[in-house]
């Protein structure tokens, strides 16, 4: 059984205390949650949206319009459903203990960088070099 983690409300993670304590997991926990909520939530009213948008719309100008707006609004969506599942691959590595190690080097990866994009799975220096290798593959 999980015990329940004291969290204050202006904790933030910092570099004088434990790597990936109790603290630091649950603060990126329900960083990670409260972001996967709010992504699921805007999809619910996208569907709701596109539900009700199903209207028959006289002039061909602005039908296109709405096609477009729609097009774009589910680009956006399918970008937003694959950031959920980055989402929860992240949840699993803290359910897992996994959080917050580089999965290239095995290293620590910096709390800044993991305050700003919690789904990171690198450090800046190892993405940096999966980035260069893949422009060189890229441009065979």
């Amino acid at each position: 059984m999980k015990t329940e983690v004291f969290l204050p409300e202006d904790y933030r993670p910092v570099d004088d205390e434990p790597f990936m304590n109790e603290r630091q997991l649950e603060y990126f926990r329900r960083k990670l949650l409260d972001w996967r909520d709010d992504l699921l939530a805007g999809s619910r009213d996208t569907i709701e949206g596109l539900q009700d948008g199903t209207r028959a719309i006289p002039d061909v100008a602005d039908r296109a319009s709405e096609e477009t707006d729609r097009a774009l609004e589910l680009r956006t969506r399918d970008r937003q459903r694959k950031l959920v599942a980055k989402i929860d691959q992240a949840l699993r590595r803290i359910e897992d203990g996994e959080y917050g190690y580089c999965e290239m080097s095995g290293e620590p990866i910096s709390l800044k960088r993991l305050d700003a994009r919690p789904i990171a799975t690198m450090t800046l220096e190892a993405q940096e070099r999966h980035e260069r290798r893949e422009k060189v593959h890229r441009d065979d």
